[in-house]
Order: C-alpha cells, then structure tokens, then sequence
C-alpha cells in the first residue's frame, strides 16, 4: 500500500510537468508558424512589386532610332551655338568673279570673262588644320613642312578659248600664297582621253615659266587677296553644310 501511495503521488507530480511542456510545445510552434506565414506573406507582396517596378523601367527605355534621334539634335543645336554657319561673307571690293554656291554641294562655282577667254574657278572645301601632329619647318627654312602646317583651299582653275583649247591649273590656295601642282592643256576633240599627255611635273619647269604663270593667274583674278577671301568663305560653307547634312539626318529619322 505504501508503494501505491509513492506512485499516486508521483504520477500527480509529473502530470503538471507534462501539460505544461504539451502547452510550452504548441506555444513555440504557434510561434514559429506565424513568424513563417509572416515571412511568406513578406515575400509574396514583394515578388509582386518586382516585376511591375522592372517592366516599368523596360517600357520606358528609349529605342536605338530615338536615341540616335536625341544625339542629332543635340549636335544641331551645338553647332548652331558655336559655329557661325548664318554669317553672310561680305564680297570684297573688286571682286572680279560671279559665283555660284548651291546648298548641299561641296563646291563654289567661280566664273568671269577677261579677253575672250572664259575663266572657271572650282573651289573646293579647305583642308582644316587642328594643330596636331603638324611637322613646322627647319632652322633653315622647309616651305613644304610649313605648308603642311595651314590651312589650303583646293583651287580648279580652267582658262577656255572660244576654239575650245582650255588651260587646267590644280592649285592649292594657302594664306597669301598660292600653290600650283599641275598644269594641263586640254583639247576638245580629246577631252576624255585618259592616255594623253599633260606635261611634265610643274615644279620640275623652269623658274622664269613658273613664275610666268603663276602671273597669269594673278592678272584673271587667281591671287592672295581673293583666295583668302574665299578661304573664309569655305569655312562657313563647310559650317553651314554640317548643319544642313545633320538635319537631312533628322528628317530621315523621324519619317
């Protein structure tokens, strides 16, 4: 009886211990739960807003064409502002030739009559020096090395007879200087032969027949006063032909 009385009042210790651990379980694991269901709740609403916030941001990417389309008008609205393509080059006085500048083309069209010939001037887009890389010339004076190092205007210079002979001089127009390179005399009946003979190199002439024509150009009107005149003139040409080849671009792109 003793021994029974021992158990009854064991089993009645331990009960407590038990239900309380059974109630300490299910409180922990309540616990657990919520903070997981919490945790999942978290990570649904933000798997959500994720993809809305990057399809978002992809809708409002620009396209490759307006990209391109933003960098043209941003270079036309530099070169309006910097360069000054609008300016109207005064003519100076004395100017002997009539000329002829159409938009878009990279040449200006020279053209004057003295005694019976027919004078023709192609000039052509100068040759721009950024003062890189430009070699000036020695202690003992190297005119090529310094011609390298300015600005040119490429020069056509054709004198016609009414026979239809024509004189050809290519020329290289430099500040208060004018260059030939070559000189030609041109036949009508052979003017697309490409086998004939122009002469021989200019600069291997004598010095007094050099000098004859280079007298020759400068009574028609080919000397230092009007080649920098049309110096400064090119300039802007090429300015103004910027703009206008950019906004031909701009107009392509928004077709």
């Amino acid at each position: 009886m003793a021994f029974a009385s021992i158990l009854r009042r064991s089993a009645s210790t331990v009960a407590p211990i038990v239900t309380r651990l059974a109630l300490g379980q299910r409180s922990f694991g309540s616990a657990l739960f919520t903070a997981l269901n919490h945790h999942v709740n978290l990570s649904r609403e933000h798997s959500v807003s994720f993809p809305s916030y990057y399809s978002t941001a992809a809708a409002k990417k620009p396209s490759a064409t307006e990209s391109l389309l933003r960098v043209i008008e941003s270079e036309i609205k530099c070169a309006r502002e910097t360069d000054d393509h609008d300016r109207v080059e005064e003519i100076p006085k004395g100017f002997p030739f009539k000329s002829e500048d159409n938009p878009g083309e990279q040449i200006v069209t020279l053209t004057r009559e003295y005694e019976g010939e027919t004078i023709k001037v192609l000039v052509q887009m100068p040759g721009l020096v950024t003062g890189e890389n430009n070699e000036i010339g020695d202690a003992d004076g190297d005119d090529e090395n310094e011609k390298a190092g300015q600005s040119s205007v490429p020069l056509v210079v054709t004198s016609s007879k009414k026979s239809g002979l024509t004189l050809e001089f290519n020329c290289v127009a430099y500040p208060d200087e004018i260059a030939i390179d070559g000189l030609s005399v041109r036949h009508p009946e052979n003017s697309e032969d490409q086998f004939a003979y122009e002469g021989p190199d200019f600069h291997d002439l004598d010095e007094n027949l050099k000098k004859a024509f280079h007298k020759y150009l400068e009574i028609r009107g080919i000397k230092p006063s009007t080649t920098n005149f049309l110096h400064e003139y090119m300039i802007n040409k090429d300015s103004r032909e910027y703009v206008f080849w950019l906004n031909n671009l701009k107009k392509f792109m928004e077709a």
